[in-house]
């Protein structure tokens, strides 16, 4: 019985006339003798070769594109150009018929708005194939970055009864019956019948209970599923997407930079070195893109720069003081060609603002620190002006933020005091106040959402295209 042979390892064989079977999908089909085969284990198709004059015409009308097929035959060395490698069939066998008039992905090229609507093939493509690919490689990078510096692997809930953001945007969890909902004298939801005795919803960060187990275990991180029920329906937002978020004991606002540079280098440098193949199509497919748009509006860096230059240059360190400063005079402001105008200290930093100081002004990545109190969380740390807080953002080219997190209050008074001017209710938080309680220590933690560094890795422009089954405002379709 011959083994099954993976297409990424015959495409760089040659063991040539030696028996081989693969298993996979045809993509093409032509002059009923040369199939291309896809079994997603690369980009690359491996040439069939068909003997249509002993192979019945029945079993030729069946190799259609989409449909899965095992094939017997030889290695040969190609006689054509673009392969190095065919594979002469002897047998062919239909695993799983596709009829030809109705299989979507026909053998042309596809719009990313018409493959968002048929996501369930369309890691069929060769852009899908190598965006998953990436994507694979960036968490697999994430837990070994990680594992390697000692930091434990935290599953925080995905149901909460806790706001970690304050922002109000969440998912409601229940099992209460929407015709027969239960009321309180007041006429409010009675909660106290609900599954949990309480209101619960979807967690919008494990952040507060990565807090928890760093106050244990010195380092921790988590890497899993967050919502937020924004009624967005931009390129950069989702309802379900996935954060890393590490805390770390005993660390300081330039700790927490430190080790935030760390990761985002160690992480592109892993899928520069694993995903060669990937990442030269998907540059490829965007300098073809970019084609197509107005000289101004075309990127200056290709997408293998653009991930060089993050891993060339040391990120810029400043204050969100200093960069207010900068922006206030900088051309595009004075100009009014930002769609934001920046006139006053306190302003929140749009996107083309971020940019602006990454792309224009610095020419690297960028990490702002402390920003006003009033435009941050209750858990970041006050600094002494009682204005600002340790805060720090990162700043990336094409894309803005992608990282955003702080040292974290560690004082008891000081942290109640933020809570009450911003209406966190303290009794609902008693056991994150423990914390501070009982041997409180200073600690530091951010925020990636990985969405958005496969976004930025892959060079694709809408977040819907790095996730497999985007969660959106009415859509959960798949």
């Amino acid at each position: 019985m011959i083994k099954r042979e993976k297409i990424k390892d015959l495409l760089d064989s040659t063991a040539f006339d030696t028996e081989v079977k693969v298993m996979g999908w045809v993509r093409t089909f032509r002059n009923n003798q040369f199939i291309a085969l896809n079994d997603g284990s690369c980009m690359g198709n491996i040439q069939i070769v068909v003997d249509f004059t002993n192979t019945p015409e029945e079993l030729l009308k069946r190799i259609t594109t989409g449909a899965a097929i095992a094939v017997e035959g030889t290695l040969v060395e190609s006689l054509g150009k673009g392969q190095k490698v065919d594979v002469k069939a002897k047998s062919i066998e239909i695993l799983g018929d596709s009829n030809a008039d109705e299989y979507p992905l026909q053998p042309k090229k596809h719009s990313l708005e018409f493959l968002r609507e048929k996501a369930h093939l369309r890691f069929r493509t060769n852009t899908f194939n190598a965006v998953f690919k990436v994507r694979h490689a960036l968490a697999f990078a994430i837990h070994q970055f990680y594992n390697e510096r000692g930091f434990v692997y935290m599953h925080t809930p995905v149901i909460t009864a806790s706001d970690a953001e304050g922002a109000g945007e969440m998912f409601k969890v229940t099992t209460l019956d929407f015709d027969k909902t239960p009321r309180t004298d007041d006429g409010k939801v009675d909660f106290s019948e609900d599954f949990f005795g309480k209101a619960t919803n979807l967690t919008v960060s494990g952040q507060l209970e990565g807090e928890l187990a760093a106050m244990a275990f010195g380092q921790i991180y988590t890497f899993g599923p967050t919502f937020r029920a924004e009624n967005s329906n931009t390129t950069r937002h989702l309802a379900e997407f996935w954060m890393i978020e590490p805390e770390v004991a005993f660390a300081d606002l330039e700790n927490n930079m430190e080790l935030a540079e760390d990761m985002m280098k160690y992480v592109i440098s892993y899928a520069l070195t694993n995903c060669k193949d990937e990442i030269a199509f998907l540059n490829d497919r965007l300098l073809e893109e970019e084609k197509s748009k107005p000289q101004q509006e075309r990127s200056e860096l290709s997408l293998i720069d653009k991930l060089n230059f993050c891993l060339d240059n040391e990120f810029e360190r400043l204050t969100y003081t200093e960069a207010i400063q900068i922006l206030k005079h900088s051309k595009p402001n004075q100009k009014k060609q930002f769609k934001y105008l920046i006139d006053e200290w306190g302003a929140d930093l749009q996107s083309e603002h971020e940019r602006y100081l990454v792309e224009k002004h610095f020419k690297k990545p960028v990490i702002l620190t402390d920003y006003p109190k009033d435009i941050k969380s209750f858990y970041m740390r006050m600094n002494d002006d009682n204005k600002t807080v340790a805060a720090m953002d990162i700043l990336f080219p094409g894309i803005g933020e992608m990282i955003g997190g702080s040292q974290r209050e560690e004082r008891l008074d000081k942290l109640t005091q933020r809570m009450e001017e911003m209406d966190i209710p303290k009794e609902e938080m008693w056991w994150y106040l423990d914390t501070r309680r009982f041997g409180s220590a200073p600690h530091a933690g951010f925020g990636l959402g990985f969405e958005r560094l496969v976004l930025f890795v892959t060079g694709m422009t809408n977040i819907r295209d790095v996730i497999a089954f985007p969660r959106f405002p009415k859509s959960a379709e798949f």
